[in-house]
């Protein structure tokens, strides 16, 4: 119960984390589907952009100079346009300073935008500038179209780029401020900006107010894209105005009505570019025009509320605990991430179509994060049983044997008991317990520690398998934990090594008056073998009757010969060794005798290694 409420914590923490770790990515990832859902849908044909661009700048210079052109030519184009009866002529652009060279024309044009009823101009607010350098609202605000709430604050001052005083007194005016995200990115515009109880509208807010359009309840919108950059209905603004003064027009003399007119500077080096979800470098008044259109058609994007993007993040991930508690492997598990990550992508996308944003990049990178932690604790699990496993074998086998197992059978480290076909050598000291009876514990210590040393690297030389230590006994095995076609050759050999150390070890400690002597039996056959005990203890062992028999043989050594082994073992070494028959002998607990056969010293014929 506690690692399931461990797991548990461990995802919600990792879901919540992740929607403030992955800003930057799930933009990036947003906006890719944002540019997908543009593309499929099309811009309103009746907000159309009139460019002034390369193009009109170039077409302008013989009559009006460079740009920027005096404020009659636009005065000029309001007159000639407004016979066509547009819905709105808005300019996304500041008429703040006044061309000394043509005050004239200043006052034409403040003369002209006034009288339009249809005609809006942008001004912005001023950042980073002290805010008691800024206007007075509570002295011009409402005489600017700005709404005083119940609790404005009668000294609140706001530093704004406004257009010459007539033509901001017409209330024809609003923000155009760009509205980046924390990446830099312009995915909203701004409706109406609240500062200390006052409201200040949006361009687009005032346009749409005065269109009858749906107004939006919130301070900003999220824009929903309709066709990619410069794919918009548009003109350019010398086309429409040279046509204008002709006397015979080409254009079509109801070309704009009912339409919405933005008049911006689109042309290289005008400054007015921003990054959005469709393009590193969009221009104002296509942003302005996106936004314009997001109103009118009431289909801004929503994004849900935090909470029901973690819960939803949440249920992914609860299913992938449950699935991991219950047992499910890691492999299911991540084929099913695998599937479920584009399946994600496609959910989004189809959020995206029914207006909403909704966040895959956090989910998707919690469930990937979880199911690492997840298969990285497999790891760790796994490693600490091997090791366990190798601390094991390592008591017992040759640590070549040990390297080979983890190398390119590790498998077999965690495998259950299971029969196989093994040899068992079992070797005694004859005399021993005289000989403990007149020696201290140390000196019985001592000296079996040097006898056994000399014993084990036999065995592991000959690539046994060294079970246990029974009081003076020593049990080994091969055939396991590796399969051994040659096992009795090579318990044989080692047996026979084993008696000519024996009798080196007897002649060292002759001189210290002790008599010592080994008897050594081996049997082949079927055992079962592998870990055996309880869940504290463990150890890998073999177990059966091949094993008692090799027991029995041993004991039947004495008198008789120092290696002695059974008709199963001297048929596996075939005619690799020579033996000398030594009879049928009757064994403990068998009611058959056994036929014992001793090998011939220096008789083994050397073999090719396999």
């Amino acid at each position: 119960m506690g690692a399931r409420i461990a797991v548990a914590l461990a995802l919600v923490l990792l879901e919540i984390a992740s929607f403030a770790w992955l800003g930057q990515p799930e933009h990036r990832v947003q906006d890719w589907l944002l540019s997908l859902h543009a593309q499929r849908r099309v811009a309103d044909a009746d907000i159309v952009l009139v460019n002034i661009d390369e193009r009109s700048i170039a077409a302008m210079n013989p009559e009006f100079g460079p740009y920027e052109w005096p404020r009659s030519v636009y005065a000029e184009f309001i007159e000639k346009l407004g016979r066509q009866h547009p819905a709105a002529i808005i300019f996304d652009q500041f008429f703040a300073d006044p061309q000394r060279e043509h005050p004239d024309q200043d006052a034409y044009f403040i003369d002209t935008v006034v009288a339009a009823p249809n005609v809006y101009v942008g001004m912005a607010r001023l950042d980073g500038v002290d805010e008691t350098q800024g206007l007075a609202l509570a002295t011009y605000g409402e005489r600017l179209g700005f709404e005083r709430g119940p609790a404005a604050d009668p000294a609140a001052r706001l530093p704004l780029l406004l257009p010459f005083q007539r033509i901001a007194e017409t209330g024809r005016i609003g923000l155009i401020n760009f509205l980046p995200d924390d990446d830099g990115v312009g995915r909203r515009y701004l409706a109406r900006l609240s500062h200390h109880g006052w409201r200040i509208p949006s361009l687009p807010l005032r346009v749409a107010r005065d269109l009858g359009w749906p107004l939006p309840a919130d301070s900003d919108i999220e824009i929903n894209w309709r066709g990619l950059p410069q794919s918009r209905a548009s003109v350019s603004f010398s086309d429409v105005f040279l046509d204008l003064d002709r006397q015979h027009p080409q254009r079509p003399p109801d070309e704009f009505h009912g339409k919405v007119l933005i008049i911006g500077a689109t042309a290289i080096g005008r400054n007015d570019l921003h990054p959005t979800p469709l393009a590193q470098q969009q221009t104002g008044p296509e942003i302005l025009a996106a936004a314009l259109e997001t109103i009118k058609h009431g289909d801004a994007l929503l994004r849900p509320p935090l909470w029901f993007g973690v819960l939803i993040g949440l249920l992914p991930l609860f299913l992938l605990g449950l699935a991991y508690l219950r047992g499910v492997g890691l492999f299911p598990l991540g084929l099913a991430l695998v599937i479920f990550s584009p399946l994600s992508l496609l959910f989004a996308y189809g959020a995206l179509q029914e207006g909403w944003l909704v966040r895959v990049v956090a989910p998707l990178a919690s469930l990937w994060v979880a199911y690492l932690a997840l298969a990285l604790r497999e790891y760790l699990r796994e490693r600490h049983k091997r090791d366990h496993a190798v601390r094991i074998f390592s008591r017992f086998v040759n640590p070549h044997v040990v390297k080979t197992l983890v190398a390119e059978q590790s498998g077999l480290l965690q495998q259950g008991a299971q029969s196989q076909q093994i040899t068992v050598l079992f070797s005694d000291i004859r005399g021993f317990t005289t000989f403990s009876e007149s020696r201290t514990p140390e000196q019985v210590v001592s000296l079996l520690n040097r006898y056994f040393s000399r014993q084990v690297a036999i065995v592991f030389k000959h690539g046994g398998t060294v079970d246990k230590f029974i009081g003076d006994a020593i049990m080994a095995f091969w055939g396991a934990p590796l399969p051994d076609q040659r096992q009795a050759e090579r318990a044989v050999q080692a047996a026979l090594e084993m008696a000519r150390v024996a009798v080196e070890f007897a002649r060292e400690v002759a001189t210290e008056g002790v008599e010592f002597d080994v008897g050594i039996g081996i049997h082949s056959g079927p055992a079962v073998v592998g870990f055996i005990g309880s869940e504290n203890k463990t150890d890998y062992t073999a177990i059966g009757d091949t094993v008692n028999l090799a027991s029995r043989i041993e004991g039947l050594t004495k008198g008789v010969a120092r290696v002695l082994v059974s008709e199963q073992t001297r048929q596996a070494c075939g005619s690799v060794v020579d033996f000398i028959d030594r009879g049928d002998f009757k064994a403990k607990g068998r009611e058959q005798p056994v036929r014992l056969f001793e090998p011939v010293p220096g008789s083994v014929v050397p073999k090719r290694a396999d």
